[in-house]
């Protein structure tokens, strides 16, 4: 089988619902990454196949929000594009879309990567072209609708991690101390300038937006701990303790062997492998831990052979228990922070997790990386690369 390599990757900076990138829609988040991505490696658009976008809430988008970042970053309308939506899990499947076809000779370069403007998701009303002859009209929040609530129960992903707090014994003060080591993480990350290699500024060229708005430089235990439980009475799952809802967006660049030859590439990456498993939606926030148990048994490698790992903190509950049941020593484990601390856009957030994990495996000079996450729905998936 033909090599696929990870060739270039970047991000914007993940923004608060409302907050700094609450102007840019998933589109424009997704075309700024996607130029970034082709400028870096120094590609001409005609050598661009196809591009691939996971994006988990997708009304009010416009058609196939792909093919929109395609146009718009100048790549020629004679190429392809689709969108993925496979939950929090959009942004992963979009590279794993581009490693197939380019394992089936299908393609030599795509752009993969995943794109939320959560803060931009419309409020429905299904009865409106019927007519209302009586009475209030009720607005939905599509952010509930289409990707905060598990569609089977009707549950929160709030409860869903209320319900791995208590099937798998996490506490209270487990999750407080995982959230606050996810934020003190990532403030070490921003102080020693770590993002830097990855995130794109967006914005005004004397001003731009540079830094994932959500990390909190004044938490605390204390703090953590006095927040009251948002899903359950006498529940654990706080807002401090689970991730927020964000605005952001990644691209990477993934090319052939014959590509990186002929185009004088720079592979940063090679896909090693991918898995994706099912589970019962209620407890969908473990799902990691059968995915990267799974791969590891694929690939015949354990823990120990892995020198980092990125897992989506959706929630503290979930993210500490799948870490601590798979024996993750915390030296190897989102080691620049996670989705506590840097957010959550839903579609964006396996791509970001990858990102990340190439920019850290390089800058401490590892080799070998898996990450994984969590999607509703009860499914998790996970993917496995080297640096070469």
């Amino acid at each position: 089988m033909t090599k696929t390599y990870i060739t270039q990757a970047k991000r914007t900076p993940i923004g608060k619902l409302g907050g700094h990138l609450s102007s840019y829609s998933a589109e424009q988040l997704g075309t700024i990454s996607t130029k970034t991505v082709i400028n870096a490696a120094n590609i001409s658009t005609d050598q661009i196949d196809q591009v691939i976008f996971g994006n988990a809430i997708q009304a009010g988008n416009g058609q196939n929000v792909a093919r929109q970042i395609e146009i718009n970053s100048g790549i020629p309308n004679t190429k392809t594009a689709f969108t993925v939506n496979q939950v929090c899990g959009s942004g992963l499947k979009a590279i794993h879309q581009a490693y197939s076809a380019i394992q089936l000779n299908e393609a030599n370069n795509i752009i993969a990567g995943g794109t939320e403007s959560m803060t931009n998701v419309p409020f429905y009303n299904k009865h409106v072209r019927s007519g209302n002859k009586f009475g209030s009209i009720v607005l939905e929040d599509g952010l509930n609708r289409d990707g905060l609530n598990d569609s089977f129960s009707g549950l929160p992903m709030g409860m869903t991690a209320e319900n791995i707090a208590e099937r798998f014994q996490v506490s209270r003060e487990e999750q407080d101390e995982f959230a606050l080591n996810s934020h003190l993480k990532a403030q070490q990350a921003v102080n020693n300038h770590y993002f830097n290699r990855e995130i794109i500024p967006i914005g005004p060229k004397d001003k731009p937006i540079t830094q994932d708005q959500g990390i909190r430089f004044d938490t605390s235990l204390e703090k953590l701990s006095s927040l009251n439980p948002v899903f359950k009475e006498n529940g654990t799952v706080t807002a401090g303790n689970a991730a927020a809802l964000n605005d952001g967006a990644s691209a990477l660049l993934i090319s052939s062997e014959q590509s990186v030859a002929e185009n004088r590439l720079t592979p940063l990456a090679e896909i090693i492998d991918y898995t994706e498993v099912g589970i019962d939606p209620q407890i969908m926030g473990y799902a990691p831990y059968h995915a990267i148990s799974t791969l590891m048994d694929k690939l015949h490698m354990n823990v120990s052979d892995i020198d980092l790992f990125e897992i989506n903190e959706a929630f503290a509950s979930q993210a500490y228990a799948v870490s601590r049941d798979l024996h993750i020593p915390d030296i190897k484990l989102n080691i620049s922070g996670g989705a506590l601390a840097l957010g959550h856009p839903l579609g964006d957030s396996g791509a970001r997790i990858v990102t990340t994990l190439i920019n850290n495996l390089i800058r401490t000079e590892k080799t070998y990386g898996i990450a994984s996450l969590c999607m509703g729905g009860g499914m998790g998936a996970a993917i496995a690369i080297k640096i070469v």
